[in-house]
């Protein structure tokens, strides 16, 4: 079986976050997408009041209602939430690697990463072993808010982390072997979503109607529409 992990925050799990896992799934190959919500990133200060277990409880929501004909492909994954502390995923990878190994056979998994994260991968923990344990498939993002302020809810980089978009150029110089993405260029973020929620802005068709459904439950990130 041929898995691949998808890591990040999910404040909130939005459609381009699905698009891509899809995009991997069927355009790559995949049979099982295991998506990883962070516990707290090392690269940024995350701007909201959700908690950890809010996030996965949103992912395992959207995982869940993503089968089609009874057959899940979607998988939430608690490990990082579990592990606490600062999320890293060289520690991941190496905890999935043993995990799965019987579904894995002897494969790698892959570890699925937007071109922002790619052009600062040189930063991150052991970027050589997260390398040498899966396949790096890298993904289209596109910068744009639609027109919203988002100032409010953006995250602050942490450290000697930069801004999150980056145009392909680095990609000249990128050391690991890799695999591009062709995902559909989903102009949305999770810092828009918070955003349009605060503002009172329209949001509910840039999530899951699972996601949209527990957010309104749950009165999250501020106002509501």
């Amino acid at each position: 079986m041929r898995i691949a992990v998808l890591g990040g925050s999910f404040n909130p799990i939005h459609l381009g976050h699905a698009m891509l896992a899809d995009s991997v799934l069927k355009e790559c190959g995949f049979d099982k997408i295991l998506f990883v919500p962070t516990y707290i990133p090392p690269h940024k200060q995350m701007n909201s009041a959700v908690s950890p277990e809010q996030r996965l409880e949103m992912v395992r929501l959207f995982c869940e209602s993503s089968c089609i004909n009874g057959v899940q492909k979607f998988f939430a994954e608690d490990c990082e939430i579990l592990r606490g502390g600062t999320s890293y995923t060289v520690d991941t990878l190496s905890y999935i690697c043993k995990k799965y190994e019987d579904e894995l056979d002897g494969s790698k998994p892959a570890f699925v990463m937007g071109q922002e994260v790619a052009s600062q991968f040189y930063k991150w923990k052991n970027p050589e072993k997260i390398a040498e344990l899966a396949e790096l498939l890298i993904a289209r993002r596109n910068p744009e808010n639609n027109g919203i302020k988002t100032e409010i809810c953006k995250n602050i980089p942490s450290g000697n982390y930069s801004e999150d978009y980056a145009d392909e150029s680095y990609l000249k110089e990128f050391p690991y072997k890799y695999s591009v993405v062709e995902n559909p260029d989903f102009p949305v973020s999770s810092t828009e979503i918070r955003a349009r929620i605060a503002l009172g802005k329209s949001w509910r068709y840039l999530v899951p109607e699972a996601v949209f459904q527990y957010i309104i439950s749950n009165n999250l990130y501020g106002k509501q529409r």
